[in-house]
């Protein structure tokens, strides 16, 4: 049964940069790449190429040693141009110098009918193979599901509230017919129901209007409202010993294309944003896509921050680094390497806070005031300050606070029954960003998420 959920905490950080709602003109990259480091939990991926190799899109580059099942492939067609190492000859990057047209691995294209006489063994079999199956993530954790798990129920989040998110209806709009495959299909995986969330404003996006397989539920409320694990936790929160998957739209269309098309699809429209871009709008490309085109003469500054995704969960990278597998935005923000001499205490309204603080005075702005934040943190890690703060915006029925103190502490039962299982890093990034004592704390959610997997 469908439902409607409105939640009451929760942040918005309104950046100046929003994109146009246009695709640009830009030529594509020379280089793509595919990061392991993108992948949680692979420690030991085992290359399937060498540099000098030719691949299709769709061509297999490198499985887990613990996964062989799982392969991770190609975006493109093309050479493999380098396979760049660091310490202890880490994987951190396979570059393909990439064909001008792109050539595909094929596979067999079925009709809406033929998809749904397929066994989950075939189509379990043909998502492995192909490349599609890490948009599949699992809940607890984070990491690409496991296919002998038979999670009890999968979500869809189709939309995104982080800063400068793309907007989904546009990046994704005559995807109809993909996105319902792929949802007919996923439905093999699971006995329990497929959950779509929308965002409770205005209109229904046309590709998430007449969805049928599956429960479509509403959300309203601030940031993180758009976040899967959020919307898990208020529909069918994960306790100890199940197993939830969630995938993103772009994920559910790249498989209904897999099996309407018969080939693995790596293209995407990505939101090039931030306050540091003169033209901030769309483009086409391909997962793993070098930066470097589509900000070469759009800058406001050449002394600014690349961010793989958001300004909260983001990596940072370089000016002609790769655009991460999971994201749909790079966003540019000025550089924040300098020390502001008594800058939380001078009076200002131009310094985005949650706080009421003396000097920063943002909150007589309204909510509609765009702000140029850049990556300046204002201070050094410091002792726990408790303020009450973190639970004002994390929307979710857990003590955050006491969560985080419980990981530090490496307090395993705590951090069980605190509801470290129900969230990831991105469910506490709002945490780290009003946090007044500077903790990184995504990095120690990840710690405590991987104490629990490995014990």
């Amino acid at each position: 049964m469908s439902k409607t959920i409105k939640l009451t905490k929760g942040f918005d950080i309104n950046l100046a940069g929003k994109a146009e709602r246009k695709i640009g003109e830009s030529p594509q990259p020379e280089t793509f790449a595919i990061k392991p480091t993108d992948f949680l939990a692979i420690t030991r991926p085992k290359l399937l190429v060498k540099e000098g190799d030719n691949v299709k899109a769709g061509t297999p580059l490198f499985y887990d040693k613990f996964s062989p099942e799982i392969l991770y492939v190609a975006p493109v067609s093309g050479e493999i141009a380098e396979i760049v190492r660091g310490e202890k000859r880490k994987i951190l990057e396979i570059r393909i110098l990439a064909d001008k047209e792109i050539e595909n691995e094929q596979y067999d294209a079925r009709s809406i009918s033929e998809i749904s006489n397929l066994s989950k063994e075939e189509v379990q079999k043909e998502m492995l193979k192909s490349g599609v199956w890490p948009n599949l993530m699992q809940r607890p954790f984070g990491i690409v599901a496991n296919p002998a798990d038979t999670p009890k129920s999968i979500f869809v989040s189709t939309f995104d509230t982080h800063p400068l998110a793309p907007e989904y209806d546009f990046i994704f709009q005559g995807q109809e017919q993909n996105f319902q495959a792929g949802i007919n299909i996923l439905s093999r995986f699971t006995t329990g129901k497929i959950n779509v969330n929308i965002d409770n404003k205005g209109e229904v996006a046309p590709i998430f209007a007449h969805i049928s397989n599956a429960d479509v539920n509403k959300f309203s409320g601030k940031h993180p409202a758009g976040n899967v694990g959020v919307q898990i936790h208020h529909i069918d929160p994960v306790n100890k010993g199940e197993i939830v998957w969630t995938i993103n739209p772009f994920g559910v269309i790249q498989i209904g294309k897999l099996f309407l098309n018969g080939k693995y699809d790596a293209s995407k429209i990505i939101a090039v944003v931030g306050s540091e871009v003169k033209a901030p709008q769309y483009f086409r490309t391909y997962i793993g896509a070098s930066i470097s085109k589509f900000i070469q003469d759009n800058l406001n500054s050449n002394h600014s921050r690349f961010i793989s995704g958001n300004v909260l969960t983001g990596e940072r990278i370089s000016n002609d680094g790769y655009i991460g597998y999971y994201d749909h935005q790079v966003t540019v923000i000025p550089e924040g390497d300098y020390h502001e001499f008594l800058g939380w205490i001078k009076p200002t309204t131009k310094k985005l806070s949650v706080h009421r603080a003396i000097g920063l005075l943002s909150f007589l702005n309204g909510g509609n005031k765009e702000y140029v934040l850049d990556s300046n943190s204002r201070g050094e890690p410091r002792a726990f300050v408790e303020t009450g703060v973190f639970e004002s915006v994390t929307p979710m029925d857990i003590l955050p606070t006491y969560l985080i103190k419980s990981i530090m502490a490496e307090d395993y039962d705590d951090m069980e029954s605190l509801g470290l299982l129900e969230v990831i890093e991105e469910d506490l990034a709002l945490c780290e960003f009003v946090d007044v004592s500077k903790h990184d704390i995504q990095s120690i959610v990840r710690k405590g998420l991987e104490l629990l997997r490995t014990s």
